[in-house]
């Protein structure tokens, strides 16, 4: 049972690791940077950040809770199994 679990939260500590990799890449950084292949780069800057970076911030905030989550998962059930 437990290497079952292990393998599970490994595969979800993968996908949110590629998932954290894209999200922290399509932000906005001071040039831009890659959020401007999708539009980024037209938003204006009246009242702060847009609605799509504030989601976009949102995201990358959760998926990286259930990363954490999942590593010290992973740190517990290999270090008692």
């Amino acid at each position: 049972m437990s290497t079952a679990l292990v393998i599970g939260l490994a595969i979800i500590l993968v996908v949110t690791s590629i998932l954290l990799i894209v999200l922290i890449l399509l932000h906005r950084g001071k040039g831009g940077g890659l959020s401007d292949l999708f539009g980024g780069g037209v938003t204006s800057s009246v009242g702060g950040s847009s609605v799509a970076e504030k989601n976009l911030n949102r995201i990358t905030v959760g998926i990286g809770l259930v990363w954490a989550a999942s590593i010290v998962a992973v740190g517990l059930l290999v270090r008692t199994g």
